[in-house]
């Protein structure tokens, strides 16, 4: 027998405010709602130094606890969420971004390992094109090649 639609929404409402409670410390939130769901979405985009391949939102670390905080704080003083990326890759470097920002150097350590293999395929191409397919046959060989034709012949 399967709960009735209201039942299952009321549980689902629930579990939902369990996971968001679970999510953080209470007195580390913001009280307004819009800053605290901004500040939610920032910390996807920041990247736990100690972790480094986690989010501070996914990452228990000390450190991913301390940049929360910062963020919470730069939101609530009414940074835009570029001054706050900006402020915190001042004080830790690009790699504190999960999406860095596009530059020149970026673009060379993307595109070049598609840049080598694009440059050795044209390689291998015209290696192939310009291999020479008529050899010059040294006298014995024409004799012999001439004799196996006249001997398929007849």
């Amino acid at each position: 027998m399967r709960p009735p639609g209201r039942l299952r929404a009321l549980a689902a409402v629930f579990a939902g405010i369990l996971c968001i409670a679970a999510a953080a410390d209470p007195a580390d939130r913001l009280p307004d709602p819009a800053q605290e769901a901004r500040a939610r979405h920032l910390f996807q985009d920041i990247r736990c130094l100690v972790c480094q391949n986690e989010s501070i939102d996914d990452s228990e670390a000390e450190l991913a606890s301390d940049l929360r905080r910062t963020v919470r704080e730069q939101v609530a003083a009414g940074r835009s969420d570029a001054e706050i990326k900006h402020y915190l890759v001042d004080r830790y470097g690009e790699f504190v971004l999960m999406t860095p920002a596009f530059s020149w150097t970026n673009l060379a350590l993307w595109g070049g390992p598609f840049l080598v293999v694009v440059l050795g395929a044209g390689l291998l191409v015209g290696r192939l094109r310009n291999r020479s397919v008529d050899a010059e046959l040294s006298p014995e060989e024409a004799d012999r090649l001439r004799h196996l034709s006249e001997t398929d012949s007849a």
